[in-house]
């Protein structure tokens, strides 16, 4: 096949080539010019996929810039990756990820672990005891396979790949320790640790492995699994010379880092199924899982492997180096994930402002509405209380008109009994009752007395001769007849004839009741500020 200016010959295809030409054609839409060279890179078979999934690496081309590159360069890239020390299976897997994947990304595995709830099962004495024997052999044999599994480690990944593990085998305790659930579990492995190595620093999450993986995609940090196997011999010193060695614990507890540390036994089964999740071949083992947004929004990387018994400068390098190439896009995302909270922190806070100004809006239209009512509701008080007022002064000008009509006229006789009486206004009158008149004649004259001396005309005189009492209208005095010596109050309320009660003649003051009142109230008032100030 040959190509002009361009352009593909379709012509010099066979018919098998131009039937997966017209497939692929018709399945993406693509022009002949760019689907011929993509089908003649694929071999004629696997184009559609990398059409909707992109095309993957190829390995000539690879192999050749592996050639060309730098020794250092090579040297960095086995020492974060490591895969030489991957078995056969492995490295094919790694090879033949999925294209979105880049290359050296592993995804980070979620393990399943037995529930907290879940009771672990005890089976009867009887039954104990009956199968002991056989519990025996099967440890004998489980330990000598055991033996021959860690002379050719590749056994047993080969015989789990080809017999396949359910997640009900993935969940059994490998060593007869007691199941736990993760969160004890990795308290048991905190425990363990500081027993056997003595106090340290390092921040071991004390939580499960899928809870630990939660926590590092969340909080955008890198999480450093160590899984640690108690039957090597080098596992001591790689954790005394190397894991807790001063730089390594510095730089682990260094926040500018953001990294979280895992750890775990592979006795237990939880290490045990993370151990084969991250497909571990050597002990001690640690790898380093974190974030890679340029794979998904959620998708968690495995993105350094460091197995074996290695120094602590060389851990310190692989670690180093794994965190420094995939810290700039966490950074990034870092950076919009505060520029969002800020930005959601700003709209809250001016929603919060919108709804606090929509608060004071209220308050005060409330307020508005309150003092219109109040002042409403006194201005139809001042007018009920003005018309009252109105009504009253109506009724006792009309009362005193008709008491006036009714008023006894002045006796001539001899028994007379002569009243001096002093009005409020200092003027005093004289007036004579008859001695069986009542007492409120007295009152009643003081009362209408300025009706009795005004100057009216005729026609106001005919209308007071025609004026009736009020309906309705309760007259009481709003004064007092008092005798100055010795002082005697004549009370209208207590009735009695005037002789009964005045005698044969004497002086009365007018006093005004409502001028007592206040000066009562005013004399009470000065008591009690007088005693609060005591």
């Amino acid at each position: 096949m040959s190509s002009q200016d361009g352009g593909a010959d379709i012509g010099e295809l066979s018919s098998t080539q131009q039937e997966a030409l017209q497939t692929y054609m018709n399945v993406t839409g693509q022009e002949p010019d760019a689907a011929i060279p993509l089908l003649q890179r694929s071999q004629w078979n696997i184009a559609i996929s990398k059409f909707f999934d992109g095309e993957g690496p190829d390995p000539v081309e690879e192999a050749r810039a592996a050639l060309n590159a730098p020794q250092d360069i090579r040297r960095t890239q086995n020492l974060m990756y490591d895969i030489d020390e991957l078995p056969p299976r492995a490295s094919f897997s790694a090879s033949s990820s999925s294209s979105s994947r880049p290359a050296g990304l592993e995804p980070a595995p979620r393990i399943e672990t037995q529930p907290e709830d879940q009771p672990a099962f005890r089976p009867p004495f009887i039954l104990s005891l009956l199968f002991s024997p056989l519990n025996l052999i099967y440890r004998l044999l489980y330990n000598s396979f055991r033996l021959f599994g860690t002379l050719f480690p590749f056994l047993p990944r080969w015989l789990n790949v080809t017999t396949g593990s359910s997640p009900l085998q993935r969940n059994l305790n490998t060593s007869g320790r007691r199941a736990l659930a993760p969160k004890d579990t990795a308290a048991r492995f905190i425990r363990e640790f500081e027993e056997e190595y003595g106090s340290h620093s390092l921040p071991f999450l004390e939580n499960g492995y899928n809870m630990a993986l939660e926590k590092a995609q969340q909080e955008l940090k890198f999480l450093i699994v160590v899984l640690l196997s108690p039957e090597h011999d080098g596992t001591s010193d790689w954790v005394k010379e190397t894991l807790l060695s001063r730089q390594v614990v510095e730089y682990i507890n260094d926040p500018n880092n953001q990294i979280l540390l895992w750890g775990g036994n592979v006795q237990d089964s939880e290490a045990y199924q993370v151990a084969n999740s991250l497909r571990c071949t050597k002990f001690p083992f640690a790898s380093v899982i974190v974030h890679t947004p340029n794979v998904g929004t959620t998708a968690m990387s495995n993105i350094g492997r460091i197995p074996g018994n290695t120094s602590a400068s060389e851990f310190l390098t692989k670690l180093r180096t794994a965190i420094s190439q995939n810290k700039e896009p966490l950074d990034r995302v870092r950076a919009r994930r505060t520029e969002q909270q800020a930005s959601r922190t700003l709209r809250q806070e001016q929603d919060s402002a919108y709804e606090r100004s929509l608060a004071q809006d209220r308050e005060r239209a409330r307020q508005r509405r309150e003092a219109e009512a109040e002042r409403q509701r006194a201005e139809a008080e001042e007018a009920a209380r003005a018309a009252a007022e109105q009504k009253r002064a109506a009724d006792l000008k009309q009362w005193k008109n008709w008491r006036a009509q009714n008023l006894a006229p002045e006796p001539e006789a001899q028994d007379a009994i002569r009243v001096s009486i002093r009005l409020p206004s200092g003027e005093r009158v004289i007036r004579k009752f008859a001695p069986d008149a009542d007492l409120e004649e007295v009152y009643a004259f003081v009362e209408c007395y300025e009706v009795l001396t005004a100057a009216e005309d005729e026609e106001e005189q005919e209308s007071e001769k025609l004026a009736t009492e009020p309906v309705g209208f309760e007259h009481k005095y709003g004064f007092r007849l008092v005798s100055p010596m010795p002082r005697t109050v004549y009370e209208v309320e207590a009735g009695g004839s005037v002789r009964e009660r005045i005698g044969r003649g004497g002086n009365l003051l007018v006093e005004m009741i409502e001028n007592d009142d206040e000066d009562s109230d005013e004399e009470e008032e000065g008591n009690v500020n007088d005693n609060e100030s005591l």
